[in-house]
């Protein structure tokens, strides 16, 4: 069982997008059942909050649910629990290091930051990136 763990700020709007969507891919690819995939919040801000009705209605666009989904934040048992955990920005980055200053395995979703949409407004866009970080880890880790 691979078990990976996406982290955007709040848990929100991109880790949980990424989070859903990697859940697609993989159950239409028939390997659920080898992954684990979660997400989680670099802040507490907007703990136990739904994810964000843009990014919600995103999902949906493309025939992805993500009902039952609450904003959590990482805590020190996720760095032992996940093989791979994925932040989607530089702040996300820094905020883990922070937090976790000897852990040293965080690693990027893509070579660049995937923009917050809570600012930008442009989920569209978020889900572009999301869909490519998304199709890359489900190659190169299957």
């Amino acid at each position: 069982m691979i078990k990976i763990l996406f982290v955007c700020h709040g848990n929100i709007c991109r880790s949980p997008m990424a989070e859903f969507v990697l859940k697609d891919m993989a159950t239409k690819a028939g390997l659920s059942d080898r992954l684990q995939i979660a997400s989680a919040a670099a802040s507490r801000e907007e703990l136990g909050n739904p994810v964000y009705p843009p990014a919600r209605r995103e999902l949906a666009a493309h025939g992805i649910c993500c009902d039952g989904h609450h904003a959590r934040q990482i805590s020190a048992g996720d760095l032992d629990a996940y093989d791979y955990i994925y932040y989607m920005d530089r702040s996300n980055l820094h905020r883990l290091n922070r937090m976790f200053p000897d852990y040293g395995k965080f690693l990027p979703f893509l070579s660049r930051d995937v923009a917050d949409p809570w600012y930008t407004g442009n989920f569209t866009d978020t889900w572009n990136d999301i869909y490519e970080g998304c199709s890359r880890i489900l190659e190169e880790l299957i």
